[in-house]
């Protein structure tokens, strides 16, 4: 177990994307259990909203991935509250294309827009907040598949059509400036 940096010993939250079965909330587990830290774990439909929150709570941290689409969106605008404090590697969870049915090829399939190149060509893409809800979304008969996580798939009683494994995956960590300060 490695220790967090000093200023993330005093956090209390991390924020990170949800709904359950997100990779980001396996990394912000994982990253916590690992650090010895003990807060909770609030998942949100976006880091977008995962940060607006933690800018009111100067004890609580975002867990960001890399491949998010618009990471640097939650870093340039909050230069003077915020500072990247953090990152790790964490392997995701195996990345699949499911299926409502098994060995139905799908036609729309829902995916975050970070793993959509898993997507196969020639396949309308809808646009998902996680791979979390792109599971929901396929379960609930919006579409007919979906890049998703194995843990998300068969809480949503999907088919495995194709398992892409797990990836090795980029994690950040952003802090308040001002708890920063208090620990240095």
């Amino acid at each position: 177990m490695s220790s967090p940096p000093a200023e993330l010993a005093q956090l209390t939250a991390i924020h990170t994307l949800g709904p359950t079965g997100t990779n980001c909330e396996a990394a912000a587990r994982h990253y916590a259990s690992s650090r010895g830290l003990s807060v909770e774990i609030v998942l949100h439909r976006t880091l977008e909203e995962g940060m607006a929150r933690v800018l009111d709570d100067p004890r609580s941290a975002l867990l960001g991935c890399v491949v998010y689409p618009d990471l640097h969106g939650l870093v340039f605008p909050y230069l003077d509250r915020m500072v990247l404090a953090d990152q790790f590697l964490f392997d995701t969870f195996p990345m699949l294309l499911a299926a409502r049915e098994p060995g139905v090829r799908p036609t729309r399939v829902a995916s975050h827009p970070a793993p959509r190149a898993l997507v196969p060509a020639g396949v309308e893409v809808v646009l998902a907040t996680s791979n979390a809800a792109a599971a929901r979304s396929c379960a609930a008969g919006e579409v007919d598949g979906c890049i998703t996580t194995r843990p998300a798939a068969e809480a949503n009683g999907l088919a495995i059509l194709v398992d892409h494994g797990p990836v090795p995956m980029g994690f950040t960590i952003h802090a308040h400036r001002a708890l920063a300060r208090r620990a240095a």
